[in-house]
């Protein structure tokens, strides 16, 4: 039967991260705890005034091959493997000098951290972690008697177990541990073999895996019966996962992949260049524009669809500053993310206690690489990160007229902007700014029309002459399979077309153009985005 609570009376420390190593490692020799340590870790307790066993002592080696080997010894296993009330193991610890180990505190050789700041490949190979993940493995597995800690958040929980249960620790939080331990040596295997991919240029390895640190449990999923959680994988890309909440409310499902989609979105325009602002509501953008500064950009994206962008989310690509931000906190929106802001902005959006304030600390580049993945039954999909630009595709004329530099800035301006909406995708746009967006429709000649008649109906409400589609120039994700679609964004005022081509009736399509004196450009990349 196995003994809970059980009793520690030994324990080993061998760690990366020292933060608040002193102070437990003191806090455990109060309760009369032997420290066995290997070396850095022995001299940080050595010179904070501890009394410290070290490793080498106990397995009768010297730490040797510049630290690779150390702790993979039986006296070290052994102590953690053994089970307690098991005669034979009793009897082979006996025979063999090993004594138990009740506690191990290792957290592992920064691998992710040293990749993440573009280290040298041999410095990563250094980073990575062998006798650690050996030991955390072993005492995980023998959890019914071993204390197992990954990292310093956790060292609070063992030391409240030993002043509450005189010295011992409960199987419910060995069991807990445990399986964080299991968790995190499963991520930093993940990080180890997804480097070496991507290292060796291997898009498709025989076995993938996937890792993240809990960043936040969430109230729900994205519907109130759905569990979910928010974790973070390490990469180094600004945006969600790198902000910092300035204030608002608990981020929910919903405006991380909201805001993640408009921040991604939102870095495609060069901040150097131009500002820029994304309005997105479920995941697509319905109103995208780019101005002299962020309070005009704003302005011209609001104006695309002012009844969608009520409660949606507001990416932009330069510091927030005041002037946007009293007109952003002019209507209910759920979310505003930046690479910065100033202390005027951040008080202007103070008084709105619920809106969320991310500071992503920059913005995203739009070319670098990377993985997405997406979960099927029975598994998952994964693909490199749709890193293409339109500034760097050759831009192909095919019709009898070619684009003025207005329209052709306007071309390339709405097929940044398609490359981040649902498929089937229209985008109309006009100086730089959407006039109208028609996302995730089964026919591409409904997502002309409906982005037409949002058109239509902003026009409308802002008692406008005419759509605002009119002298427009619009974008499709993927070619035109009929002239019908184009027929529409035509009828709607489309004076240009940008789309990849490759339809087995391009002939067709650009014949259709041709008759209308819509000049047409092919890009021959095309962004589907499902």
């Amino acid at each position: 039967m196995i003994a809970d609570p059980r009793p520690i009376s030994r324990a080993l420390l061998s760690v990366s991260d020292k933060s608040g190593l002193a102070e437990f490692a003191r806090a455990l020799t109060a309760h009369g705890i032997e420290l066995v340590s290997t070396g850095g870790t022995a001299k940080a307790l050595k010179d904070a005034g501890l009394k410290v066993v070290d490793v080498a002592e106990l397995t009768g080696f010297p730490e040797m091959m510049d630290g690779r080997v150390k702790t993979l010894h039986p006296k070290v296993h052994g102590g953690l493997l053994a089970v307690r009330g098991d005669k034979q193991h009793a009897a082979a610890m006996q025979a063999h000098g090993i004594r138990p180990i009740d506690l191990l505190v290792v957290n592992l050789y920064p691998f992710e951290a040293t990749v993440a700041k573009g280290a040298s490949f041999d410095d990563c190979i250094e980073n990575i972690d062998i006798g650690g993940p050996a030991m955390i493995r072993a005492a995980a597995k023998n959890h019914t008697a071993v204390t197992v800690v990954v990292e310093p958040a956790d060292y609070a929980a063992v030391l409240a177990e030993l002043s509450e249960h005189k010295g011992t620790t409960t199987l419910a939080l060995r069991m807990k541990l445990a399986a964080k331990a299991y968790a995190r040596t499963a991520a930093y295997d993940a990080a180890i073999s997804n480097w070496f991919a991507q290292t060796l240029g291997d898009t498709a390895p025989d076995y993938r895996a996937f890792g993240g640190k809990l960043a936040e449990a969430l109230r729900y999923g994205e519907n109130p019966h759905q569990s979910a959680a928010f974790y973070r994988d390490g990469a180094k890309r600004f945006g969600v996962a790198s902000a910092r909440q300035v204030q608002g409310k608990q981020l929910s499902y919903n405006n991380i992949n909201d805001t993640d989609a408009a921040y991604e979105c939102a870095a495609e325009f060069d901040a150097k260049r131009t500002a820029a602002c994304v309005i997105v509501k479920h995941a697509n953008p319905c109103g995208v524009a780019e101005g002299k500064d962020l309070a005009e950009a704003y302005a011209k994206a609001l104006a695309c669809d002012p009844t969608s962008a009520f409660g949606g989310i507001v990416a932009l690509n330069r510091k927030l500053d005041a002037e946007a931000a009293k007109s952003i906190t002019e209507i209910f929106t759920e979310v505003i993310i930046a690479p910065d802001a100033s202390e005027d902005a951040i008080a202007i959006v103070g008084a709105k206690k619920n809106l969320r304030l991310l500071l992503a600390g920059g913005v995203p580049d739009p070319r670098a690489g990377g993985l997405t993945v997406k979960s099927v039954a029975g598994g998952l999909l994964v693909q490199s990160r749709d890193n293409a630009s339109v500034d760097d595709m050759a831009l192909k004329v095919v019709s009898k007229r070619a684009p003025s530099e207005a329209e052709l800035r306007d071309l390339r301006f709405a097929y940044r902007v398609a490359k981040h909406v649902k498929s089937n995708t229209i985008v109309y746009a006009k100086d730089s700014a959407t006039v109208g967006i028609g996302a995730g429709q089964m026919s591409r000649i409904d997502a002309a029309r409906i982005a037409a008649r949002k058109a239509e109906d902003a026009a409308r409400d802002a008692k406008l002459p005419a759509p605002p589609t009119k002298d427009s120039v619009v974008a499709s994700d993927a070619f035109f399979p009929f002239a019908d679609g184009l027929l529409v964004a035509i009828e709607a005022g489309a004076t240009a077309v940008i789309q990849p081509g490759g339809s087995v009736r391009d002939d067709e399509v650009i014949k259709a153009a041709d008759e209308h004196g819509v000049a047409m450009v092919f890009t021959g990349t095309r962004h589907f985005r499902h």
